[in-house]
């Protein structure tokens, strides 16, 4: 537990001031896909996500096919076209295949709603009652993703239309929520953005990496982590660093169209049995050289994996004043070098692997390298 979280929890309800954007958690993500049928089964079989519902033109929703798949309590709706012509068939376009909404759940949407535009966000949906049980407002935020706000009672529909349809789910447990969302940002912009979720949310600075925290030879980039007070939602906002070559940020802003989500961070309990059902379903992880392992128990410590299990998966390791982590990285799952996803396991540890930092980037690179990009 940091030093913040320790005062945070001297403090009682009575005495804490009234929180006017509480939020609950990450309610979804919704993925602008080219084919969501066949997205469903590529998170079915390689992620071991279980598709819980469906809808599209069978069920009254004629210009979208839309899969909910789930893993614990990790929520992703992939969303496609189903005739030409749509705003998603533009997006896709411009941005290719990524996550378009970061929903959070909040206890009062009106209230959530409302102090957030007072504050300046965007409002892109006004408080509405799809079904019973279920209301719904959204708001801008960086790039042309949006916060859907979701008040739901537990027994309310996930969206209007939705049927049961059941698939997938072989390794379902590989993980089981949304620990973090990156967000890439244009170079000057990462303090806009940090400041929007300050002031619209109330969220706090958690993390700052900047300087030589996260740069190799040729290229580097910033990043602040904002969070709510409880932790339950955690952004990073990154933008690029003045470097020799093209980064990672400049990269994905190229190729994205803009800003986006970079990646997606997937808490699991057992990050060695996830890797390998993942890599037997051909999933390609970021690779590290060996000479990462070869001092990392000096550093690192003792860690429930051994050092040669580490090696052999390819699984990075950090520790800081709190416990440690353990966390690896996928090549980006799609055609463009766009968005990817982490693997973490958590001991204690609530930082984000800064010790992995010269590790992970110089492996981006290698790919971007691969890609003609650095």
């Amino acid at each position: 537990m940091s030093p913040s979280e320790k005062v945070l929890d001297r403090h009682t309800a009575s005495e804490a001031p009234a929180d006017p954007f509480p939020v609950l958690g990450i309610d979804h993500l919704r993925f602008a896909v080219g084919n969501a049928k066949q997205a469903a089964h590529f998170y079915a079989t390689a992620f071991g996500m279980r598709c819980a519902a469906y809808r599209g033109p069978e069920t009254g929703h004629r210009d979208h096919a839309e899969y909910l798949m789930v893993a614990g309590s990790t929520r992703f709706l992939l969303t496609g076209a189903a005739r030409p012509g749509t705003d998603l068939d533009r997006y896709l376009a411009v941005h290719g295949d990524g996550v378009t909404d970061i929903a959070l759940r909040v206890a009062d949407v009106e209230r959530a709603y409302a102090h957030a535009v007072q504050r300046g966000a965007t409002g892109l949906a006004a408080p509405h009652q799809p079904a019973d049980g279920l209301r719904l407002a959204a708001i801008a935020a960086y790039g042309q993703v949006r916060h859907t706000l979701v008040e739901r009672q537990d027994d309310a529909v996930f969206l209007p239309g939705f049927e049961p349809r059941e698939f997938g789910g072989a390794t379902e447990g590989a993980f089981h929520e949304i620990d973090h969302v990156v967000g890439n940002v244009e170079l000057g912009r990462m303090d806009e953005w940090v400041e929007f979720y300050q002031r619209v949310m109330g969220f706090t600075n958690m993390k700052e990496f900047i300087g030589d925290d996260i740069a190799t030879e040729y290229s580097a980039l910033m990043s602040k982590v904002v969070a709510d007070g409880e932790r339950r939602v955690k952004f990073p906002i990154n933008e690029p660093a003045t470097g020799e070559r093209k980064s990672q940020i400049e990269e994905f802003l190229e190729f994205h169209g803009g800003p986006g989500v970079q990646h997606i961070a997937l808490a699991t309990d057992d990050i060695v049995a996830t890797v390998r059902r993942m890599r037997a379903a051909g999933v390609r992880f970021l690779d590290t050289p060996d000479a990462y392992y070869d001092a990392l128990d000096e550093w690192v410590g003792e860690t429930r994996v051994p050092v040669d299990e580490l090696r052999e998966l390819k699984i990075l390791a950090d520790r800081d004043e709190d416990g440690y982590l353990l966390q690896i990285f996928t090549a980006p799952v799609q055609d463009r070098p766009t968005l990817f996803f982490e693997l973490i396991e958590r001991h204690g540890s609530q930082g984000f692997g800064k010790g992995n930092f010269k590790a992970l980037f110089e492996a981006v690179e290698r790919e971007q390298a691969r890609r003609g990009n650095l």
